[in-house]
């Protein structure tokens, strides 16, 4: 007999919840009816009807068995019935196998909806740091232009679906080696819109879909960074009787020749002379939002950083610092004037 512990691929020491979640997934993966094999789905059901039951499960773990009324092994020939599934929600269980809502028992309807649509924006890097707009045109499915999504042709009235009765939704019986199972699914006559047109749109032929374009406004955040997506709720493909997609923007910035970002601040390399350096000078730099007169110290090294404060990215809490990486440039050929006041400088132990 096998570990039931390791027939659902739990610890020993795992939470009741644990042990249905196993149960639940691993059901679902090797349930007959989805091309599994019947062998292993009995058991992992006899594994757990022990391991759910706080009494059997303790006799397990102390015996390595369970036993039954006649002192025999209680975990032996499973009938297999529904009076097995102790604390089981079959409905919950088997909803994804046989479709929407299980056994209806006080399941919600679930609502269509169309699929997701992701593209990629490129932005230069000022816009990252600062924020932009952005309008793109997409080809996807829209709702039709002419009934608004209703699927009637216009000055006409819809009228009660008589399959389900105007509850959008039909049961659905299906047998299983388990037994009947009722299951709750969209009405394929109205689409789960619980009515139809008297005259269908003549335009989108009464599904109320058509394909087309949009053009969408995308509003992209100040310092937002490279990778980092943009949802927007209800813009992706539209779906006939239920509610559109997400539409996601995934952004990329491109680098800048200067600047880098680091957090919230933006760091640039500044390459001086080394007169500069040594007699200090004022230098414009061309920042993203405007010219900043920067004041270089006299006698400055090679290395040393320089602060801007409140020239960074900006963030909701506080706008990041401009970092200046000062790099003292060395002459590589020197005049003959200027070595003759170089040497002077050296003499002065400079």
């Amino acid at each position: 007999m096998r570990d039931y512990y390791e027939v659902l691929g739990i610890a020993r020491n795992a939470s009741q919840d644990e042990i249905k979640k196993a149960f639940r997934k691993l059901a679902h993966k090797h349930h007959p009816d989805k091309g599994g094999s019947e062998v292993k789905f009995k058991e992992l059901n006899e594994a757990y009807q022990v391991l759910s039951d706080d009494k059997k499960r303790a006799e397990y773990d102390r015996y390595g068995r369970v036993f039954g009324a006649g002192g025999g092994p209680a975990n032996q020939d499973f009938d297999f019935d529904f009076s097995q599934f102790n604390g089981v929600d079959l409905g919950d269980i088997f909803e994804d196998f046989f479709g929407m809502g299980g056994t209806g028992r006080g399941k919600a309807q679930r609502v269509r909806r169309g699929r997701d649509i992701s593209i990629d924006v490129e932005l230069p890097f000022e816009e990252s740091i600062f924020g932009t707009e952005r309008r793109v045109l997409i080809n996807k499915s829209i709702y039709c232009s002419i009934c608004k999504g209703s699927g009637a042709a216009p000055g006409t009235k819809s009228e009660s679906c008589k399959k389900c009765n105007g509850n959008g939704t039909v049961r659905e019986t299906r047998q299983s080696f388990l037994g009947s199972f009722s299951s709750i699914k969209e009405c394929p006559t109205c689409l789960g819109r619980g009515n139809i047109p008297e005259k269908k749109c003549d335009t989108c032929r009464g599904s109320g879909i058509e394909r087309g374009q949009e053009e969408i406004q995308i509003a992209i955040p100040a310092g937002i960074r490279s990778g980092e997506m943009i949802k927007m709720s209800a813009r992706g493909e539209a779906v006939s009787g239920g509610l559109a997609g997400d539409l996601y923007v995934r952004i990329h910035v491109l680098p800048h020749e200067i600047f880098r970002r680091e957090d919230r601040d933006l760091v640039m390399d500044l390459e001086i002379p080394l007169s500069d350096a040594l007699l200090g000078a004022d230098n414009i730099i061309n920042a993203p939002d405007g010219q900043i007169k920067l004041k270089i110290p006299a006698g400055i090294d090679s290395g040393e950083l320089l602060r801007v404060r409140g020239r960074g990215v900006p963030t909701e809490s506080k706008r990041g610092d401009l970092i200046i990486h000062v790099i003292v440039k060395t002459p590589k050929r020197l005049s003959k004037k200027a070595r003759e006041l170089i040497d002077e400088l050296k003499k002065e132990g400079i």
